[in-house]
């Protein structure tokens, strides 16, 4: 069998996101045992990192070992029990699947629907939640990652809390990108990826949970359906009594530490999500002025992931497919419904370089005019650049 080697990619569609070299090297630590002295150190530091990543005070503020989807089933399996009402917004697919995870809980699932691509109103959370009675939760997602639309949280916080029902977040594909503000939106549980904007590997799934979630867990009648995710267990690895429960990813926890580090310490958080955002509107903008359309409308798009609509005619593999094999650069197509009609542009973690947009831009635009596109040649690249202005040197972190 031979050597494993993988070709170099630049990694710019829906996650994973290209990881740091410091998150690289620390990968390469060698092993301790998870219940080592210093490891346990190390599992702090993480959490402290998670705290201020998620804004939040939250005593349990922990890494899940698993991806982002493992971090969806923890927050269901331990806050939901067979017959509770929730309600989940549903606008992309990953509402879909909170839907999903909830209905193999036993839940009874109210749905709150948009069109792919838009949010979901305050209001029509309002009207479910004035409708029904005994509501458990209302669940969205912040960063629908299948259309590229952001959703505010403030209101609907506002709403959810006044008919006494805990507030739950998707953050797989915002956290580290763009503000969460656990505390300052009283979201009362959370979940992401370490994939995305973090820019570690994929493995471990943050999570966060509120006092009131906490107060809420404490009063199950029935066990947690799945033992691997159950929190009464795991929080007492984190916490002070140590308490084995499994063997933590040691090599994911360096990277997730490293990555933390990076996003908190190194560059700081609000630098974060300042690059994400110049960076993620110089993208849009390049695309709009090559004669592009962007599938959310202005107001409601994700800086770090870009959905827009493929022009007819055009190929939506072989772009792909030559982006990957000319030009090294992988982008993603649309998900669901969206299958076909998107591309879904990533700039998350350590991919969000402005090099990376000027790159994708010019290959992009090359691309579309060998398969005989329409498009404002010359045009993309100078609106990625002016809307970038010169202020972006001293936001951007040296790579």
């Amino acid at each position: 069998m031979y050597t494993l080697n993988p070709p170099t990619r630049i990694l710019m569609g829906p996650g994973p996101s290209d990881v740091h070299p410091q998150v690289l090297k620390a990968m390469a630590t060698p092993l301790i045992g998870h219940l080592d002295p210093k490891f346990l150190e190390i599992m702090n530091e993480v959490m402290d990192l998670l705290r201020a990543t998620f804004q939040t005070d939250n005593k349990l503020t922990v890494a899940m070992s698993g991806t982002g989807s493992a971090g969806m089933e923890t927050v269901f399996v331990n806050l939901v029990e067979p017959g509770d009402k929730v309600v989940i917004g549903v606008n992309g697919l990953f509402g879909e699947r909170m839907v999903d995870v909830a209905e193999r809980c036993g839940a009874e699932v109210i749905r709150v629907e948009a069109p792919w691509g838009e949010i979901i109103e305050p209001d029509a959370i309002e009207k479910v939640l004035k409708a029904n009675t005994n509501i458990k939760l209302v669940a969205i997602v912040h960063a629908e990652t299948s259309t590229g639309a952001l959703q505010p949280l403030a209101e609907i916080s506002r709403v959810v809390h006044e008919h006494e029902a805990l507030f739950v977040v998707d953050a797989v594909t915002s956290l580290g990108g763009i503000e969460v503000g656990i505390d300052k939106h009283q979201v009362d549980a959370c979940y992401s990826g370490t994939q995305k904007c973090i820019s570690a590997p994929p493995g471990l799934s943050p999570v966060t949970f509120s006092p009131r979630a906490l107060a809420v867990m404490s009063k199950r009648k029935s066990k947690v359906q799945s033992w691997y995710l159950d929190l009464s267990m795991i929080q007492n690895y984190w916490g002070k009594e140590r308490f084995y429960h499994h063997t933590a990813p040691i090599t994911m926890s360096y990277a997730i530490r490293e990555a933390l580090r990076l996003v908190v310490q190194e560059e700081g958080l609000q630098q974060t999500f300042k690059r994400h955002w110049t960076l993620g509107q110089s993208l849009q903008k390049g695309l709009v002025a090559m004669g592009l359309t962007l599938h959310v409308k202005e107001g409601q798009r994700l800086p770090q992931l870009t959905s827009v609509l493929i022009p007819e005619g055009v190929d939506d593999l072989a772009v792909r497919k030559s982006l990957l094999e000319q030009f090294g650069l992988e982008i993603g197509g649309g998900l669901g419904q969206l299958k076909g009609k998107v591309w879904r542009i990533g700039l998350m973690g350590h991919s969000c370089q402005p090099r990376n947009v000027v790159l994708f831009l010019t290959a992009l635009e090359q691309l579309l005019t060998l398969q005989g596109a329409k498009i404002e040649r010359g045009a993309a690249v100078a609106a990625a650049m002016k809307a970038m202005g010169q202020e972006e040197a001293s936001i951007l972190p040296k790579v």
